[in-house]
């Protein structure tokens, strides 16, 4: 079959590494895709929020499968567009995906459904969440209610921030309308999981965990980004906590969305805090995490196509879901100053080294081909340099070995992506 994937991130990148090794693929395309992605796929010049002409390229395409990778165009109702259309997509429709879309509606939904997650309260106008806050223990976070790159997020450790804060997201707007609502939630303490999971409406299956660092410095100090890195597996993901979170959050959050007329079907992520209490939702994706993808799915052993369409079936249940006894590290490598301001158009050298040495992968994020001089930056999270090993530790060697293969002028990296496993 053909395949259409939607997007041009690493995520995209990894997801189209992962559809190349499918037996079922004659051909893929990507929208719009990116310099690395094109080395794999057909890059056609379609952004992803251009629903019409996406539909109209898998129809005139002989697309069998549309694979939607960001957030912004599964909330926007792609998935419904192309559905409509008569194309079969994998991803969560428009009233699924609100899971991710609205962190108010994910909160209530977790509230109604006694699913674990912090205390909270919901905001629509600036006034009432200042004077919610006088009384408020610190520290205390922030969330825009929408979409917001995965930035939208504020803790406050003192309450002048806490009030500049509020003015930023529901005043200033500083994300947008995606700041519209706000949730103020409790400060919880523990270990950040992410777990990336697969549903077709009624089933759900675990991936493998993952544990992303989202702060731009060493020591996660710094602003919030995307992601700068990641590892997989979790060693803190134990087998007695992955039972208690399959009974108490991955199958009743499949199970009240189902209830609530939104049955999902594609990729829920569920990013897990491993508080004193038990395990409890920080918060919903609904996608593939952007850089967990570039850990977790060179790990897959299955055929992805068979998974993603069992999915679109509703018979995940007769999958089994298999996964490399080995583990994967990936190191984010920037621009200088992101998630602020940097520079674009340096080349990049090196990238020729991933093909002698398998086992290791470089994900595109932000690049573009030039015509003249070759693969350049685009971006502010440029590459994702991933390497698989026997454990944590052998896999976290081999990625930062891999990451002084690839030059580009203002290049950065945190130096201590999964040095957490160290604890472990």
């Amino acid at each position: 079959m053909n395949v259409l994937i939607v997007g041009s991130g690493g995520r995209e990148h990894a997801i189209a590494e992962a559809v190349s090794r499918s037996s079922r693929v004659d051909k893929i395309y990507c929208a719009p895709g990116n310099a690395g992605i094109a080395e794999i796929a057909e890059c056609v010049d379609i952004k992803v929020m251009e629903f019409d002409r996406i539909a109209k390229f898998a129809k005139n395409h002989d697309i069998g499968l549309t694979i939607v990778g960001p957030d912004d165009p599964l909330v926007g109702g792609l998935v419904d567009v192309l559905e409509e259309a008569g194309i079969r997509a994998f991803g969560p429709r428009k009233n699924a995906a609100i899971l991710e879309g609205s962190k108010a509606f994910s909160k209530d939904l977790m509230k109604k459904y006694n699913i674990p997650t912090a205390q909270y309260e919901v905001f629509t106008d600036a006034a009432s969440a200042l004077a919610y806050l006088d009384n408020a223990k610190l520290p205390i976070v922030l969330k825009a209610d929408g979409l917001a790159l995965g930035k939208g997020v504020l803790i406050c450790n003192t309450l002048d921030e806490a009030r500049n804060g509020v003015k930023e997201i529901m005043l200033d707007k500083k994300f947008g309308t995606a700041g519209n609502k706000m949730v103020i939630e409790e400060f919880m303490t523990g270990r950040e999981v992410s777990v990336l999971t697969f549903c077709d409406g009624k089933t759900v299956k675990i991936m493998s965990s993952a544990q992303d660092h989202k702060r731009a410095g060493d020591g996660d100090t710094g602003l919030n980004t995307g992601g700068m890195g990641t590892f997989s597996p979790s060693p803190f993901f134990t087998k007695k906590i992955e039972d208690y979170c399959k009974k108490e959050i991955f199958q009743p959050t499949v199970d009240a969305m189902k209830a609530e007329g939104r049955e999902f079907k594609g990729v829920i992520f569920f990013g897990l805090m491993l508080t004193e209490e038990g395990p409890k939702v920080l918060e919903y994706n609904a996608r593939f995490g952007d850089p967990e993808a570039q850990v977790v799915l060179p790990r897959m052993k299955n055929d992805i196509i068979d998974v993603m369409e069992a999915c679109v079936d509703g018979k995940l249940g007769k999958i089994k879901l298999e996964f490399e006894d080995n583990a994967a590290v990936c190191v984010i490598l920037a621009s200088d100053g992101y998630p602020v301001s940097y520079t674009k158009g340096h080349v990049v050298t090196g990238l020729e080294e991933f093909d002698k040495h398998p086992g290791y992968y470089c994900f595109h994020a932000g690049t573009r081909k030039s015509s003249t001089r070759g693969v350049v930056t685009n971006g502010g999270r440029v590459l994702g340099v991933t390497a698989v090993g026997e454990n944590l530790r052998q896999a976290r060697a081999n990625a930062y070995e891999a990451v002084q293969w690839v030059k580009f002028e203002n290049k950065y990296y945190r130096k201590d992506i999964g040095k957490a496993i160290d604890e472990a």
